[in-house]
């Protein structure tokens, strides 16, 4: 089951910068503040930077959908013609991210927390 987009993931080149210009704009410090992901809680939606982002081949904000079953709705992607782009993988905290390219480009993720 898809339960909507649950994070919006932006990849940075620059981590310090980057968690400058979104803490003013978010008006709060991160909850999350580590080397590899710095992260806020905004409603119900996770706002991250990922300093890897683009070395993963992402290019610009990726949405995350919260879904029950990451594996099998990533084969439901593959299945309707989507290009993998990360396979499923633990990122910790319990959660799995995947994410997947349509046929314009444009980058979708997946993540499931058990």
């Amino acid at each position: 089951m898809n339960h909507g987009i649950s994070a919006v993931i932006y990849p940075v080149k620059d981590l310090d910068q980057a968690k400058t210009l979104y803490s003013k704009l978010l008006g709060a410090e991160p909850m999350v503040d580590s080397p590899f992901y710095v992260g806020w809680k905004v409603g119900d939606i996770d706002v991250g930077l990922d300093p890897n982002g683009h070395k993963s081949g992402l290019t610009g904000p990726v949405g995350y959908y919260q879904v029950d079953d990451i594996q099998a709705t990533l084969q439901t992607l593959l299945d309707g013609g989507a290009q993998l782009l990360q396979p499923a993988k633990d990122v910790g905290g319990g959660m799995q991210v995947a994410s997947v390219k349509d046929a314009d480009g444009n980058i979708l993720g997946i993540r499931q927390v058990r």
